[in-house]
């Protein structure tokens, strides 16, 4: 190789080392000091996407537990509500047997029943003013809410409905052999056919088999005892086969749901065609019961049958907390659920994107000493370009 001093090409080289070093010891103290390896988008962009995506997850189920922890809470409102109706109900009981006993005077019985109107008023309190989070607790409107990772696939809705409460409107009875089909209509060939499955205006639950034959194949659902319209809407959205027999929920109130089928041609009918075909479900018709009608008062002639009418409603009673109950399960479930793959999210996220600091300790002793050797080696060729001075002299 000739001698010359034009180029330092050994100087160069060293340079580069030493930047390519520098950067690389860089980036390792990044590491140490952050606890992350993802620092940059120039770290690792794919490792970099999928945590991310993973932090977004994250952040969407932690709410999505606390939303649900909230609608349990809510929920908890009523059940508790309900039970210091049933006790007042008990109570109702007792002064409807004393008044019965036929040892009562006239002023006895009457203030026994200012006892009773005092009761009865105080379950209307109840109903019109329990609230959670300023909202009413006691209506029949239906709250939704959504337990999701932050995607289309991993959302769920779950979707309650308490129910009104008053003296005329006391608890939720089991389902009756009452049925109802859906009404006959006609659409346009190719047209989306929408049906509504009304269960009347006083009505509160649905069971029994739901079957629908639409234009592309035919879904059945079995329906359990003290299902609400609501909840069948969330049965149904939440149902894979639902959707995949090209059916979908359109809308929903506290006494009718309507579905849809995309693929449904020529008429829908409550018997066989082309077309719906809803079976015979179960309704009840009347939502609880009615103490301010008949037993507005007691009278010693009828204060067995009042008797028997609270006892009802404490029935009824019992059965809105039972469905209240199993709707509390049902969330305290999703919000246990969204925890833990929020915390297994979070051991993935880790391996993804923290620190090994067993190797980046090891690169860091890598670097210092290459940082040091390539200095030393850059000094070294530059004091070679010195030796051609010699053959000068």
């Amino acid at each position: 190789m000739a001698l010359s001093i034009l180029n330092n090409v050994a100087a160069l080289y060293a340079q580069n080392n030493i930047n390519n070093t520098q950067n690389s010891l860089q980036n390792t103290l990044e590491q140490l000091s952050s606890g992350s390896r993802l620092n940059s988008g120039a770290d690792d962009p794919s490792a970099l996407a999928v945590a991310n995506g993973m932090t977004a997850n994250q952040s969407a189920l932690t709410q999505s537990a606390v939303n649900a922890t909230e609608g349990v809470g809510m929920l908890q409102t009523a059940d508790g509500a309900l039970s210091q109706v049933t006790s007042l109900l008990n109570q109702a009981v007792t002064i409807a047997t004393e008044i019965g006993g036929g040892t009562l005077t006239t002023q006895q019985i009457g203030s026994a029943n200012q006892e009773y109107s005092n009761i009865l008023q105080q379950i209307n309190n109840i109903g019109s003013h329990t609230n959670y989070n300023s909202n009413q607790v006691f209506t029949d409107n239906v709250t939704s809410i959504a337990v999701s990772d932050g995607t289309t696939a991993g959302t769920s809705n779950y979707t309650d409905t308490v129910g009104a409460l008053s003296t005329t409107n006391l608890g939720s009875a089991a389902a009756s052999g009452a049925t109802s089909n859906v009404a006959a209509a006609t659409v346009g060939t190719g047209a989306t056919a929408t049906v509504t499955y009304s269960v009347g205006a006083a009505a509160n639950t649905v069971s029994g088999i739901l079957t629908i034959d639409g234009g592309s194949s035919t879904y059945n659902a079995t329906v359990a005892a003290g299902t609400t319209i609501a909840a069948l809407a969330g049965q149904l959205t939440n149902d894979t086969a639902f959707t995949a027999a090209g059916l979908s929920v359109t809308a929903v109130s506290s006494t009718s749901i309507t579905i849809a089928d995309a693929a449904a041609v020529g008429t829908l009918t409550n018997g066989s065609g082309n077309g719906f075909i809803q079976t015979p479900v179960g309704i009840n018709i009347g939502n609880g019961t009615n103490l301010s009608g008949t037993f507005a008062t007691i009278t010693a002639a009828d204060a067995t049958t009042a008797a028997q009418k609270i006892t009802d409603s404490i029935s009824t009673v019992s059965f809105q907390r039972g469905t209240l109950g199993a709707d509390i399960n049902e969330l305290s479930s999703a919000a246990s659920v969204a925890s833990a793959e929020q915390v297994n999210l979070a051991s993935a996220q880790n391996s993804v994107s923290a620190t090994d600091y067993g190797q980046a300790a090891s690169n860091l002793s890598k670097f210092q000493i290459l940082s040091q050797t390539g200095i030393s080696a850059l000094a070294q060729a530059n004091s070679v370009q010195q030796e051609v001075l010699k053959l000068l002299q």
